[in-house]
């Protein structure tokens, strides 16, 4: 346990950092998880705007973003070509 006054403080603001961080990590995985498998452009959106959040914060990292996001937007144009060729 900490035992300075500033290091009580730190504890206490970590576990405030640390639940808002979960909040947004599960947040965003059941999203993309939600769009890979709704696959409708709104779902998709949502989930793309929650991955740039969770890299804003830090919770992941910006590549790993940049990876999610490349795919969750190759999910919407499979879906418009689908869609032209019928």
């Amino acid at each position: 346990m900490p035992v300075t006054k500033s290091a009580k403080k730190k504890l206490r603001k970590d576990k405030v950092k640390t639940e808002k961080n979960k909040k947004i990590k599960n947040l965003f995985r059941s999203a993309v998880k939600k769009a890979q498998k709704g696959k409708t452009e709104k779902i998709i959106k949502d989930a793309i705007k929650l991955v740039d959040k969770a890299a804003k914060n830090n919770i992941i990292h910006k590549n790993k973003a940049s990876r999610l996001k490349s795919k969750l937007s190759g999910l919407i144009k499979k879906k418009l070509k689908k869609t032209k060729t019928k």
